[in-house]
């Protein structure tokens, strides 16, 4: 039995939720998509080998970035991977951009290219192995924390206006929330820091986290109401 790590790496640019992926340069699933990720060396452990995996395989280094990583899951069904037992250890990854641009990959090891691609207009059974399952569970655990939890806010810069946050939102869970609602949903977990930014028609408020949590939480809408 092998151990391996997988990424699910989300960036937001231009209100569109993007994931890292990969094409696979080697059997199996030569040619296909999928998340970024390897083995576990025997000298490491798994969030060490996700960093590196990572930097291998799409040239991101989450050293240089401002990042959120957290343990998503572990996948070990018996046939996920066609050559041995394998049990992967996924991890979330959230990098911070201004909305405009991301971060450009550069693909490494044994992969063939690597891209942004769109999360929400992806085919993910196409993905290799079992990434349509894993990159499901990134997704639902980044939209569901969205509910009650700041962690929007990490795929922002530091400060950010509320404007920004919002496409955040929408990015993810595929719904433009009303600007007057947000703003007064969200100011109790923010904190102003005096500064202001030119945006279209005035100068925008930049603001911080201030708390962790929503309170009271949002009610997440269906996608597209």
């Amino acid at each position: 039995m092998a151990l391996t790590v997988d990424l699910v790496v989300f960036a937001v640019v231009n209100k569109v939720l993007h994931v890292a992926l990969v094409e696979r340069g080697a059997q199996p699933f030569l040619g296909s998509w999928a998340l970024p990720g390897g083995f576990v060396g025997t000298a490491e452990d798994a969030l060490s080998a996700a960093h590196r995996e990572l930097v291998e395989e799409t040239g991101l280094d989450l050293g240089t970035h401002r990042v959120f990583v957290e343990q998503l899951a572990t996948f070990s069904e018996p046939q996920r991977d066609p050559r041995m037992r394998v049990v992967s250890v996924a991890h979330l990854v959230l990098l911070a951009g201004d909305g405009a641009r991301l971060v450009e990959l550069r693909a490494g090891t044994d992969a063939s290219d690597a891209q942004w691609l769109p999360v929400h207009e992806l085919d993910r059974t196409s993905l290799a192995f079992d990434h349509a399952e894993i990159l499901a569970a990134g997704l639902e655990r980044l939209a569901g924390k969205m509910e009650y939890t700041t962690i929007a806010a990490e795929l922002v810069p530091e400060e950010f206006t509320l404007s920004a946050l919002r496409d955040i939102y929408t990015a993810v869970w595929q719904s433009e929330l009303p600007a007057g609602n947000f703003t007064r949903k969200m100011r109790a977990s923010l904190t102003p820091t005096g500064r202001k930014v030119q945006a279209v028609g005035a100068p925008a408020s930049l603001f911080t986290v201030a708390s962790e949590w929503i309170s009271p939480p949002w009610s997440r809408p269906r996608a597209g109401v």
